[in-house]
């Protein structure tokens, strides 16, 4: 009888013990939101993504091909004696202006045992000697170019193009010349000629350019980096290739609407230059895309723009970017400067996507947030709003 009250007692304790850490553990549960969405006010607080965005507008995109080339003298040529010898003597000296018809040099073809009389050189063309002349004393033949006169005051541009660029080739594209003399000076050329021919071993096409205008600061000889517009990609809403989001195969994008929603947009693609891409279907010109911190969003989710539209001008093209390195001032040597120069800040860096900021806040708190503002125009690089390079 004994031994079951004291079973009682024991089961009667271990139920109170039960009990009363249930009450402890409700209590703290509620205390911390129960592992529920913490209530304010009757309203679950929801987590906000900070993201930058920019507005969508239709644009020109302008493809392009980067080369090298040389600045020459549209008409030169070598002068050649009539007679093999020994020079007695050179009239003119790099740089030199001469007419055509004028004696620049004379050979002796005499030889041991015999006497003749000089042999003059004349100039073929009018120009400048742009080649240094032989020295006296020099044994030539007639096949022995004493100089080059050219025609400095009408220059051109050669340049090789690739192979796989020969079908985009045509006289009249423009193109962008810089030369390293002239750091962020871009001088403006045309194409006047297209060898009908690809060469066999270099696998490219030769192509000459003239100057739209006449420059002084222009001469022959120096090196030149070209950009080649090729083609013009218009009439499409553009944006950075890097916003868009791939998922199962399939391409989108995120709009923020007035509300601050993020949208998720099934989009599809066309042309891209310089890491901006043609949209051409999915977003219309004046919606917000989203370009930083698209990684982490879904569809419907919150979002606080914190950059109110990227600027028209914090976008730019890598091509163009690569002509802006082109005239980019060369680098000063560090051992004569003691430091070491920067290298350009690229402003696609500026919407890089930060490290995702989630942010709660209350849904009072979400009255606050303003709609961002909406910037109309933009441009970079070798792209702008109005074709325009």
């Amino acid at each position: 009888m004994a031994g079951k009250k004291r079973t009682k007692a024991l089961a009667l304790l271990v139920i109170l013990v039960v009990t009363v850490a249930m009450v402890i553990v409700a209590r703290v549960q509620s205390k911390n939101g129960g592992g529920k969405p913490k209530m304010r006010g009757g309203s679950a607080v929801q987590t906000v993504f900070s993201v930058k965005t920019m507005t969508a507008e239709k644009t020109v995109l302008h493809d392009y091909v980067a080369t090298n080339g040389e600045v020459e003298a549209q008409s030169s040529i070598e002068v050649f004696p009539d007679m093999g010898g020994k020079i007695r003597s050179v009239n003119v000296s790099l740089g030199s202006p001469v007419k055509k018809g004028a004696v620049i040099a004379r050979v002796d073809p005499s030889e041991p045992g015999t006497q003749y009389a000089l042999s003059p050189v004349y100039a073929p063309i009018s120009g400048s000697i742009v080649s240094t002349p032989l020295k006296e004393g020099t044994t030539v033949s007639t096949n022995s170019a004493i100089t080059i006169i050219g025609d400095v005051d009408r220059l051109q541009i050669t340049a090789n193009i690739p192979e796989r660029y020969v079908a985009l080739l045509k006289t009249g594209l423009s193109a962008d010349i810089s030369l390293e003399a002239y750091p962020g000076v871009v001088f403006k050329a045309t194409i006047s000629r297209v060898s009908p021919v690809v060469d066999a071993t270099s696998r490219t096409k030769e192509i000459i350019m003239t100057f739209d205008k006449k420059d002084s600061r222009i001469n022959a000889g120096m090196f030149a980096k070209v950009i080649l517009y090729t083609r013009d990609f218009a009439g499409e809403v553009v944006m950075p290739s890097d916003s868009v989001v791939t998922k199962d195969s399939k391409q989108y994008a995120f709009v923020v609407n007035s509300n601050g929603i993020a949208e998720q947009r099934e989009v599809v693609l066309g042309e891209s230059v310089d890491g901006m891409i043609q949209v051409l279907s999915g977003i219309k010109e004046g919606e917000k895309i989203v370009v930083a911190g698209q990684t982490s969003l879904s569809d419907g989710a919150q979002v606080r723009d914190i950059t109110n539209g990227v600027p028209k001008n914090a976008v730019v093209s890598q091509k163009t970017r690569e002509a802006e390195h082109i005239a980019e001032v060369p680098k000063q040597k560090s051992e004569e400067k003691g430091e070491r120069e920067q290298p350009p800040k690229n402003p696609v860096a500026d919407i890089t996507p930060p490290a995702e900021e989630k942010i709660a806040e209350t849904s009072e708190k979400k009255q606050d947030i303003p709609a961002a503002a909406s910037s109309r125009k933009r441009s970079w690089g070798g792209v702008s709003s109005t074709g325009e390079r």
